[in-house]
C-alpha cells in the first residue's frame, strides 16, 4: 500500500508540473507572438535599401578605338559586316554639325571631338553608351545607358542641338542676308535651229 500512496503522489506531482509548464508556454505565447509577414492592417511600406552605387566609368578613347578594331578584324575574318565606327565613340564626344535629307531618309553628319573625324549617322546608329533613336531638323534624340556597378541599367533620352559656329567660322563664312534673293548666274541660251 505504500507504493500505491508514493505512486499517487508522483502522479500528482507529474501532472501538476506538467500543468505549470504547459501554462508558462502559453502565458509566453500570448506575451509575445511571432509574425511572419506584415501586419494586413497596415498600409504597405516598401523595404528601404540603402546601396551605394557608382556608374561604371567607360573606357578612355585609345582602349575603345582597339576593341573596336578588334571586333573589326574577327567580323572580317568571320565573312560578315564590320562594326561601324561609332561604336567606340562616347554620346558626350560626338558634336552635331549637321542635318540633312538623303534616298535613305534623314541623316546627320556628327564629329568625334577626341579624334576630329566626322561620320554620317542614320537613326538606330549604335554608339558606346547609347543609340540614335531620331533625327529631327534641328536636334538629334539619343537614347543613353548607364550601367551601374550593381549591373543595373539606366536609360534616359538625351537630345544634342546643332552645333553653333565658333565666331572664327563666322568671320571666315561669309553668309547672304536671310532677305536678299539668291542670284543665279545667266543660263547660255539654247542655239536657234537652222532651217
Amino acid at each position: 500500500m505504500n507504493y500505491e500512496r508514493i505512486i499517487k503522489r508522483s502522479l500528482a506531482v507529474i501532472v501538476t508540473a506538467l500543468t505549470i509548464t504547459a501554462s508558462a508556454v502559453l502565458v509566453n505565447a500570448q506575451d509575445a507572438p511571432v509574425r511572419k509577414g506584415r501586419d494586413p492592417f497596415k498600409k504597405y511600406e516598401p523595404p528601404v535599401k540603402i546601396v551605394k552605387t557608382t556608374k561604371i566609368e567607360p573606357p578612355s578613347i585609345q582602349v575603345r578605338i582597339e576593341r573596336y578594331r578588334a571586333q573589326k578584324m574577327a567580323a572580317a575574318a568571320a565573312h560578315v559586316p564590320p562594326p561601324k565606327p561609332t561604336t567606340a565613340l562616347l554620346l558626350s564626344e560626338v558634336q552635331v554639325t549637321g542635318v540633312f535629307r538623303t534616298p535613305r531618309g534623314w541623316a546627320a553628319m556628327v564629329e568625334a571631338t577626341p579624334i576630329k573625324l566626322s561620320y554620317v549617322i542614320y537613326p538606330g546608329e549604335s554608339f558606346f553608351d547609347g543609340q540614335l533613336v531620331a533625327i529631327e531638323e534641328n536636334s538629334l534624340t539619343f537614347r543613353r545607358e548607364m550601367v551601374w556597378v550593381d549591373g543595373r541599367r539606366e536609360r534616359s533620352i538625351e537630345i544634342k542641338p546643332l552645333r553653333k559656329p565658333s565666331p572664327v567660322e563666322d568671320m571666315t563664312a561669309k553668309a547672304a542676308p536671310a532677305n536678299a534673293p539668291a542670284t543665279e548666274a545667266p543660263k547660255p541660251s539654247a542655239p536657234e535651229k537652222q532651217q
